[in-house]
């Protein structure tokens, strides 16, 4: 049975890992380690197994296959080259980096060392994203001019990081705030859509000031390499957020609302005369933590079809960089560098 071990436990996400990592049978958490010796004996004692307090001797256990890496965002560079090294499959919670030089050079270990990579975009497992995606590749809007996303929640209004997860609240440690930590989800979809980025210019803000030095909410704008346009909306400030996609075309329209995917264009009903909800979908995919697991029990790529790529991950981080240092400096920021 595979081995793995959970390697840090400070994200929002941990509990939820921990629980679907519980229910399976055909693998198991060997060890869990954090700086945070409470925490990890918090987790092991969840998962019924020991904590290990010592890196090196996960590295170098042959019958650890895999690490989960839920550790603060400033960790994660110190946990995944090592990982690398030592030739083990990983789940590194996003982003990947810090910034798009961390990331970057993250990328490229875990390339060079040839073993499954995952992060936690787990949108592109929804069957409308999928639609859109298969409709968008086969033409099917024509040539798209504009398209939207929106990824928002009230989690600044709730106190969601006032305790457990206030780390996340802060920029130095987390990379970003709000806007980054909800946004690179829609960016994320923005890009698995309409691939690279061209330019980017942003404004992001800090909204009921909840935690000191950390944004709570923006608004991107992106030009990309295609020619189509896109905004991005995130944030924790958000009590619903009803309006998720839109994409525009020549040929097509269709939105996102309630949850609920609409449509207009003959390519989805013949005429293209009226909007209609669209309902025929695929089958929504397993989360992205599912998707990694199921690599890692089977060994798998067949059960993973959808796996993020490190290059996806790190090309994320660097778009998302970009923004925030639109929003700081008040211009527009070209892309100059390669997206993968």
């Amino acid at each position: 049975m595979p081995q793995l071990a959970l390697i840090g436990c400070a994200h929002i996400h941990t509990p939820s890992f921990v629980k679907k990592c519980k229910e399976r049978d055909d693998l198991q958490i060997r060890c869990v380690w954090d700086h945070d010796g409470d925490r990890a004996a918090k987790n092991a004692a969840e998962l019924g197994c020991d904590v290990e307090n010592d890196l090196s001797r996960i590295w170098s256990d042959d019958e650890v296959g895999a690490v989960i890496i839920c550790a603060e965002t400033d960790r994660h560079e110190s946990l995944v080259m090592p990982a690398a090294a030592a030739g083990k499959h990983m789940f590194v919670e996003k982003p990947l980096g810090f910034g798009g030089d961390d990331a970057r050079r993250m990328a490229a270990a875990i390339e060079n060392a040839g073993v499954y990579f995952q992060t936690g975009y787990f949108m592109r497992s929804s069957g409308i994203h999928q639609w859109l995606r298969k409709h968008i590749g086969a033409g099917s809007f024509g040539t798209i001019s504009r398209i939207r996303h929106s990824n928002c929640h009230g989690g600044a209004l709730g106190g969601w990081f006032d305790t457990d997860w206030r780390w996340m609240a802060d920029p130095a440690i987390a990379g970003c705030g709000g806007f980054g930590d909800l946004g690179t989800h829609s960016l994320d979809i923005l890009m698995w859509l309409m691939g690279d980025v061209e330019r980017v210019t942003g404004d992001i803000q800090a909204v009921i000031n909840r935690y000191e030095g950390c944004d709570e909410s923006g608004e991107a704008l992106l030009r990309f390499k295609c020619g189509a346009v896109a905004t991005l909306a995130a944030g924790w400030v958000d009590v619903a957020n009803p309006q998720t996609v839109l994409v525009s075309g020549t040929e097509g329209f269709a939105h996102v609302v309630d949850g609920k995917l609409f449509a207009k264009g003959k390519a989805f009903d013949g005429e293209g005369k009226a909007l209609r909800e669209i309902t025929d979908l695929p089958a929504a995919r397993p989360h992205a933590f599912d998707l990694f697991l199921n690599a890692v029990a089977t060994g798998t790529m067949d059960e993973a079809i959808g796996l993020v790529s490190p290059a996806e991950a790190a090309a994320r981080n660097l778009v998302m960089e970009a923004i925030y240092a639109s929003a700081r400096e008040r211009r527009w920021v070209e892309m100059g560098r390669s997206q993968g």
